[in-house]
């Protein structure tokens, strides 16, 4: 008889959800997330679709979920390392890494402060530095702080030794899983900026990604939530949106990553709403709001200080006398070929499928692009945009199914 038991490989919105709709129908789930936090991109975000609700809103319902539901068991700061065994019978071993701190939610604020080593934040995308004792937002889930040991100063060794709450002496573990059945829901990355050289990404000191306007945008970010120009603080008052940087091309993602035209018409609202009188510009190949989004795209493009272009940026460039950015395009309804001034520019980055970057020890095929397209025969059941690009609200659909054919599989239908 097939393992009644549910592994769940990523804990982001697709992860949480598969857990939870299995979980609710009463089977034991193991939720494994490599990050500290459950949550994945879209703890990231400053407001999502189709509600355009705060990610702490959202979150917080799976968390409280999660909370109340015994047979959902997550671990964090962990990875499925081996996976043996068959569809109905298979031993996963975890490795979870230490955190270092007790597991309470004890409020480590005013030693983290007190400690002197720093790295770049890859939570805010390289736009702060965080310490060797963090908690990337307040409503993180778990509630609990993480040492980076890798960053403390002897320093800071010394003063974290000496706190109830912290212990440096923790070590990883092997836990082995049995389950019957495989939710894959490894999620997405930005794809890397810095690999297009010719918009300016990585070099020109006022052009970010989408991702890092979602997080000057949000109150929980480097800024608290104002849009500020990366290099000197000050408020951009003329901005410029560039499409498909990245996606659509054959020398980076081939395809189109589905939610980025709305993503920045999303992020123009952004600055609207901060500064009345800034004006903003959206570069693109084609504008794609699909279904539900059409009516939200009409609403963003009808303000007047809102100006959507047909046409493909060849070139991002520093400014030589200052900070200002200067975009060459060509329009391609007229053919007219121009270079314009900006104090921001945002490139609108492609979601690149997690497992580009990285292997799981599953019996599964990747695409070349990086989605999964195989597993089902083997019990092995793919969620949200390890499979193809999507949105919350259809990563969520994603999920549901994904945990149903597993409940299936488990059950021996």
């Amino acid at each position: 008889m097939a393992n009644t038991s549910i592994l769940v490989i990523g804990g982001g919105f697709a992860g949480m959800t598969a857990a939870l709709e299995a979980a609710e129908l009463g089977h034991e789930v193991y939720l494994v997330e490599k990050s500290p936090y459950l949550g994945g991109r879209v703890m990231q975000l400053n407001k999502y679709f189709p509600k355009l609700c705060p990610p702490s809103c959202g979150l917080e319902i799976q968390y409280q979920r999660i909370k109340n539901n015994p047979l959902v068991k997550f671990f964090t700061l962990a990875e499925v390392v081996k996976v043996e065994g068959s569809k109905g019978n298979y031993t996963a071993t975890v490795r979870v890494r230490p955190r270092h701190t007790a597991p309470n939610s004890v409020d480590l604020s005013a030693v983290a402060k007190g400690l002197s080593g720093e790295v770049v934040s890859e939570f805010e995308f390289g736009l702060a530095r965080r310490k060797g004792l963090y908690l990337d937002v307040p409503f993180a889930f778990p509630q609990r702080y993480v040492v980076d040991k890798a960053c403390l100063t002897d320093a800071d060794k010394s003063a974290l030794s000496a706190c109830p709450h912290v212990n440096l002496t923790e070590e990883e573990r092997l836990i082995p899983l049995q389950v019957g059945a495989i939710v894959v829901a490894t999620g997405w990355q930005p794809y890397d900026v810095t690999r297009l050289t010719n918009l300016g990404a990585g070099t020109v000191k006022n052009c970010i990604s989408n991702m890092q306007m979602e997080r000057l945008a949000s109150p929980y970010g480097p800024t608290q939530g104002k849009i500020l120009r990366p290099s000197d603080g000050r408020a951009p008052k003329k901005v410029a949106f560039v499409q498909c940087a990245g996606s659509r091309d054959e020398n980076h993602l081939s395809f189109c990553s589905y939610i980025c035209c709305m993503a920045s018409l999303k992020q123009a609202q952004y600055v609207r709403e901060q500064y009345p009188d800034a004006d903003i510009t959206v570069f693109y190949i084609d504008l794609r709001t699909p279904g539900r989004y059409e009516s939200f795209a009409e609403k963003v493009l009808a303000d007047p200080k809102i100006h959507a272009i047909k046409g493909k940026v060849a070139a991002v460039a520093q400014d030589k006398a200052g900070d200002d950015v200067w975009v060459t395009v060509e329009d391609a309804v007229t053919g007219a070929k121009s270079v314009e001034r900006f104090d921001l520019v945002v490139l609108a980055t492609g979601m690149q499928p997690s497992l580009a970057a990285q292997k799981l020890p599953l019996d599964v095929t990747v695409d070349e692009e990086g989605f999964i397209v195989n597993g089902e025969d083997q019990g092995i059941f793919v969620a949200g945009c390890a499979k193809q690009p999507l949105d919350v609200m259809k990563t969520a659909q994603s999920a549901t199914a994904a945990a149903m054919k597993a409940i299936q599989t488990v059950r021996g239908r």
